[in-house]
């Protein structure tokens, strides 16, 4: 099955689960066409085709409840009940049962592929064993949450940049177009329900980001309260494409919340799930950070590290993991990471280029 058939069919798998935004979905094929890394982040239900047929030993490694969609840009940050500033994974709409493997292949391919297109500047041999070094790491010590307080300058230096401001985010938020026809009911319901009051008036409009969901319906209630903007964002949810690529006909199952809630991690209080539908606040620092906003100095092996750290993080949330991980680990194979991240990213090259001639 190519990608063009393979694409077809899995939207039409998605749209026996959701309602689909077409327009949204054909920019969305359009985004896939312009890059590498776009059609990277946009077709994780292909990933999931070619991961056992080009990694069929790294298939076979412990399992555990993972992210699956994880790549460099699937990180942000939010506020705990404590209103630290916290940071790691921004987004779980693919979570399932995997391979640990999975996860770190991914990471690894995304870095990878965003250093060749020249979006970070790594060397990937040492980005790689660094980045297995950091997650046997937080293994042993049984993870730790990433809180931006008193410790992680560096990393709260990195997402509280210029670029990520309340001027920048809300002059964003204001240039979004009022939401055009009936909105459903089950979404307001869900962004209302994370509102400081009930009855506060909102402005609902029509939001289109990521690329993995593009196509998802997706709203943000914008309201004015107490002297300030506030946003709360409604997405639905459909089950993980790993369920589609497994040939399962039709899957009712959602991992967000269980998740986040096993994870090793600051909650986020503001983020909910609603009779299918993701509910959580959009803030000026309570978003996922794209590479084009980070600062230019940063510490990219470092920043690489702490999503391989935040990686073992979410893993631990799998009773048992640890143990057969580490035993999994210690028999690996020098270099198995790279090697790996390279087939995958070599065999999605060849993918784009395919889209690309099906798109002309």
């Amino acid at each position: 099955m190519n990608i063009v058939k393979a694409t077809r069919r899995y939207e039409t798998w998605l749209s026996e689960s959701i309602q689909l935004d077409r327009a949204d979905l054909r920019l969305k094929h359009r985004r896939m066409k312009e890059a590498l890394f776009p059609f990277f982040r946009g077709t994780f239900y292909r990933w999931m085709q070619l991961w056992p047929q080009v990694c069929p030993s790294l298939d076979k490694a412990p399992r555990v409840l993972a992210v699956g969609d994880l790549h460099v840009e699937n990180f942000g940050t939010w506020r705990d009940v404590e209103g630290r500033l916290s940071w790691g994974v921004n987004d779980f709409d693919e979570a399932a049962t995997l391979p640990y493997t999975l996860d770190l292949v991914r990471l690894a391919a995304s870095a990878l592929i965003a250093s060749q297109a020249g979006h970070l500047a790594l060397k990937m041999k040492e980005a790689c064993a660094m980045m297995i070094t950091q997650y046997r790491e937080s293994l042993r010590r049984g993870g730790r949450p990433f809180v931006l307080a008193e410790e992680n300058k560096w990393l709260r230096d990195i997402a509280t940049n210029e670029l990520r401001d309340p001027e920048h985010f809300w002059r964003k938020m204001d240039g979004l177009k009022l939401a055009k026809g009936t909105i459903p009911g089950g979404a307001e319901k869900a962004m209302r329900s994370l509102m400081p009051e009930r009855d506060i008036e909102c402005r609902i409009v029509k939001r289109i980001a990521g690329l993995g969901s593009l196509g998802h319906l997706r709203y943000v209630a914008v309201a004015y309260w107490q002297g300030g903007r506030l946003a709360r964002e409604a997405k639905s949810l459909a089950p993980s494409a790993v369920y589609w690529a497994a040939g399962k006909k039709s899957a009712k199952q959602l991992n967000y919340q269980a998740i986040m809630d096993r994870a090793v991690r600051c909650d986020d209080p503001f983020v909910r799930i609603r009779k299918g539908w993701l509910v959580r606040r959009l803030a000026p620092y309570c978003s996922r950070i794209e590479l084009a906003v980070l600062p230019r100095e940063r510490d990219e092996l470092k920043l690489l590290s702490a999503m391989a750290y935040e990686t073992a993080n979410i893993h631990l949330g799998t009773p048992h993991a640890r143990e057969q991980i580490m035993r999994h680990l210690a028999r690996a194979k020098a270099g198995w990471l790279l090697t790996a991240a390279e087939s995958m990213a070599e065999a999605l090259t060849q993918d784009w280029k395919e889209w690309r001639k099906a798109q002309t």
